[in-house]
C-alpha cells in the first residue's frame, strides 16, 4: 500500500509541474529584441544642454589646460605636442568626435532603431554615427572613431503591478582609434575602454532630458578613470539639424 501511495504522488506532481510548464508563455523561446524589450524610449532628436565644463566645452581650450582630466605624465607628453593643422594635414580633424568625447562636443542627436536589435545614435556635430549592438554582434572591425559599442538594458523594480520596468541603458565600447578627450589634445589611446549610462528624466514642465554618465579608462594616458555626464532635451522635430565636418580647432 505505501509503495502504491509513494507512486501516485510522484504521479501527480509529475502532472502538476507539466501542466504549469505549458501555462508558462514563451518558456523555452528566444529572448524577445532589444527593441521590444527596451527599458526606456530614447528615439528622437536631442540637443546639449551645457551644464557641465562649459569653458572647455563651447571654446577650444589652449594647449596645456587639462583641468579635471586624470592625465599622467605620458599623457600631458602627448598633450603638450598638440598641434591642429598636423591633424588636419593627416586626415584626423575628428580626433575629439570619437566616442569617447563625442557626447560631450555640443551639438544635436539623432536617435533610431537600425533593426531591432541595434540602436543608432546620429551627431550633426562631426556627422558622426555610433551603433549600439544588443544582441548578436557583427565581429569587430578595424578601431574606428566610435569603436565597437555593446549595449544591454539594466532594469529596475516595476512601479506598479502591471507596470513596465524602468531603467536605464549601458553601453561599453572598445576598439577604438586614439583621439582626444579635449579638443586641445589631451589624449586617450587605442586601449581605451568607455562606460556609459543613459538615463531618462522628465521636469515638471512636461520637458523630457537626456543625461549620459560617461566613464573613460585608458591605462596608456590616465592616472584614473575620467567620469564626466552629459544632459541633453528632447525636442519635438528635427528643426536645427545642421550636420557639420569635424573640426581641428
Amino acid at each position: 500500500m505505501r509503495t502504491l501511495v509513494v507512486t501516485a504522488a510522484v504521479s501527480v506532481l509529475a502532472s502538476t509541474a507539466a501542466l504549469q510548464a505549458q501555462q508558462q508563455p514563451g518558456r523555452g523561446a528566444p529572448p524577445p529584441a532589444a527593441r521590444e524589450a527596451a527599458a526606456l524610449d530614447l528615439t528622437g532628436n536631442w540637443v546639449s544642454v551645457i551644464v557641465e565644463d562649459w569653458k572647455w566645452r563651447m571654446v577650444t581650450p589652449k594647449k596645456g589646460v587639462y583641468e579635471a582630466i586624470p592625465l599622467n605624465p605620458a599623457g600631458r607628453k602627448v598633450a603638450d605636442t598638440w598641434d591642429p593643422a598636423r591633424d588636419e594635414a593627416a586626415g584626423e580633424q575628428c580626433r575629439s568626435y570619437g566616442a569617447a568625447n563625442i557626447m560631450r562636443v555640443p551639438g544635436r542627436l539623432r536617435i533610431s532603431w537600425q533593426n531591432e536589435n541595434t540602436l543608432r545614435i546620429d551627431t550633426d556635430a562631426g556627422t558622426q554615427s555610433r551603433l549600439f549592438h544588443f544582441a548578436a554582434a557583427p565581429q569587430a572591425g578595424q578601431p574606428s572613431w566610435q569603436g565597437h559599442s555593446l549595449a544591454r538594458w539594466e532594469y529596475g523594480p516595476a512601479r506598479g503591478r502591471g507596470q513596465a520596468r524602468l531603467g536605464n541603458l549601458k553601453v561599453v565600447t572598445t576598439n577604438l582609434r586614439p583621439g582626444y578627450l579635449r579638443k586641445n589634445g589631451a589624449p586617450y589611446s587605442a586601449g581605451t575602454t568607455v562606460t556609459e549610462y543613459y538615463d531618462l528624466n522628465t521636469l515638471p514642465n512636461g520637458d523630457q532630458w537626456m543625461t549620459v554618465t560617461t566613464k573613460v579608462e585608458d591605462p596608456q594616458y590616465l592616472l584614473r578613470h575620467y567620469l564626466t555626464t552629459s544632459d541633453f532635451k528632447k525636442l519635438p522635430d528635427a528643426s536645427g539639424w545642421n550636420p557639420t565636418p569635424c573640426s581641428a580647432r
